[in-house]
């Protein structure tokens, strides 16, 4: 009567508590509202249950109800079972008081994750053994992506395939949400307004190129978006393939130096603070680094990884921290390219940056990738940067979300800088959204404390 699968070994299942999930929806479909954000058909192991559930899933979506009727004449069409009334009479005397769904549901929630467990483990064993196997990076990567896909909680309303109104139903609550003021409606805000204006928030699986010439300022405004993120309790991961975490680290401390200055409170300069402070220099210093001890930052400062070990960090971080909101890596030219590719330069920058936006979706966070720009820059008159620079680095116009460069006139031409009165901007040139406008802002920088400042508002961000 009932198709089942094949049974393994020691299969982690219970057809009872299917059996009795079943017979509880059929009896009292308005229970359906409790079980179906919460199960997929994948946890139901038997095969004819797990269609009868389909079949419920599918009714209740088209319909808003379901009856025992309707379930009977889809299955009798469906032939999964020779007898479909004899199948829907051993679920529902199967039926013992509705006090038992939520229990059956731990049970099945239980059990499929399990399974997801051992097949994950299952299928790295067969990768390890396969004797065509002999690149060890791309088995550990391939084995920390199964065993991430494995741990996750799952998503229930996780299918690919949405019809419109279900589209425009989120697309009303999102609506709705910002005719609140609610933050959550919008994307991830790095605290300047500028450029939080320009984009309503770095949107999450989004990739991010951020990209200019060298001292331009691309790393500083990197760190500068991550801190602000981040002292609104937000994890963030760094990956840093040029400078050292003691770098890093004192980058962020100068730029908190910086922001007691501008608030007229203290003044310590960089030179101060990479000599010897005074004795009160010191105790206001401590006290920044007692600010930032809390931040949720988390540094990865290993030159020469490849995409595949960014991969495998990011993941574990994610899945050690799954509230993280932003990841930055610093940067694109860096990140050492297979080892056994005859591809060209230009094929293989493509592909890392497709695999980095691929991680995107999957860690459900935006990716900020620092890139640097090519040299034809450098023999225009006008220097401000264009995505044609971006061209010889592989597919990074195809495959970025945003793509953002810094152009600083005082830095090509002081003189007109000093003229124009642009000493200090840097022009923050967004060259695409795919969410939103295209256009340019202004911040200043301040290239001692390597700390940027929004030039209308004179916001620094933070909390």
């Amino acid at each position: 009567m009932s198709l089942t699968n094949p049974l393994v070994l020691d299969t982690p299942m219970d057809l009872d508590a299917e059996r009795q999930i079943l017979g509880i929806l059929i009896k009292y479909p308005h229970q359906v509202d409790k079980v179906i954000d919460r199960l997929r058909p994948s946890h139901f192991y038997d095969l004819a249950h797990r269609r009868v559930y389909e079949i419920i899933v599918e009714l209740y979506n088209k319909q808003g109800r379901i009856s025992y009727t309707q379930i009977y004449n889809v299955l009798r069409n469906d032939r999964i079972t020779d007898s479909p009334a004899e199948l829907l009479i051993s679920l529902t005397e199967s039926f013992v008081s509705l006090s038992e769904l939520e229990p059956s549901i731990a049970i099945l929630q239980y059990q499929e994750g399990i399974r997801r467990l051992v097949k994950a483990t299952d299928t790295i064993k067969a990768l390890a053994l396969d004797p065509k196997q002999d690149d060890l990076d791309e088995i550990q990567a391939r084995a920390q992506e199964l065993i991430f896909a494995a741990t996750q909680k799952q998503n229930v309303d996780g299918d690919d395939a949405k019809n419109l109104l279900e589209v425009l139903n989120k697309c009303y609550l999102n609506l709705l949400k910002r005719r609140e003021g609610l933050e959550d409606s919008y994307g991830l805000s790095v605290r300047y307004p500028s450029i939080d204006g320009m984009t309503t928030g770095f949107k999450k699986k989004d990739l991010i190129i951020l990209a200019a010439r060298p001292s331009m300022g691309k790393t500083a405004l990197a760190l500068n978006m991550a801190v602000n993120v981040a002292k609104r309790d937000i994890p963030v991961l760094i990956f840093s393939l040029e400078m050292d975490d003691e770098q890093i680290g004192d980058r962020i401390v100068l730029g908190e130096l910086f922001r007691h200055k501008q608030a007229g409170e203290f003044e310590i300069t960089s030179y101060e603070y990479q000599t010897k402070l005074s004795d009160e220099q010191f105790i206001r210093t401590q006290q920044v680094f007692n600010d930032l001890y809390h931040l949720p930052i988390i540094i990865v400062d290993k030159r020469g990884l490849t995409t595949a070990e960014i991969q495998a960090k990011a993941r574990k971080v994610k899945a050690e921290n799954p509230d993280l909101g932003l990841i930055v890596i610093d940067y694109l030219q860096l990140i050492k390219p297979p080892t056994d590719s005859n591809r060209s330069w230009t094929l293989i920058i493509g592909e890392i940056v497709r695999e980095l936006r691929d991680l995107a979706g999957e860690l459900d966070v935006p990716i900020i990738l620092l890139s640097q720009l090519n040299r034809s820059v450098e023999s225009r008159e006008n220097k401000r940067p264009m995505m044609s620079d971006l061209r010889d680095s592989g597919n990074i116009e195809e495959f970025a979300d945003v793509i953002i460069f810094l152009y600083r006139e005082d830095y090509y031409y002081p003189d007109l800088a000093q003229q124009n009165g642009t000493e200090g901007l840097v022009e923050v040139i967004f060259a695409k959204q795919r969410k939103g406008p295209t256009g340019t802002v202004q911040l200043r920088f301040i290239k001692e404390y390597t700390r940027f400042i929004d030039e209308f508002t004179g916001q620094i961000g933070g909390a």
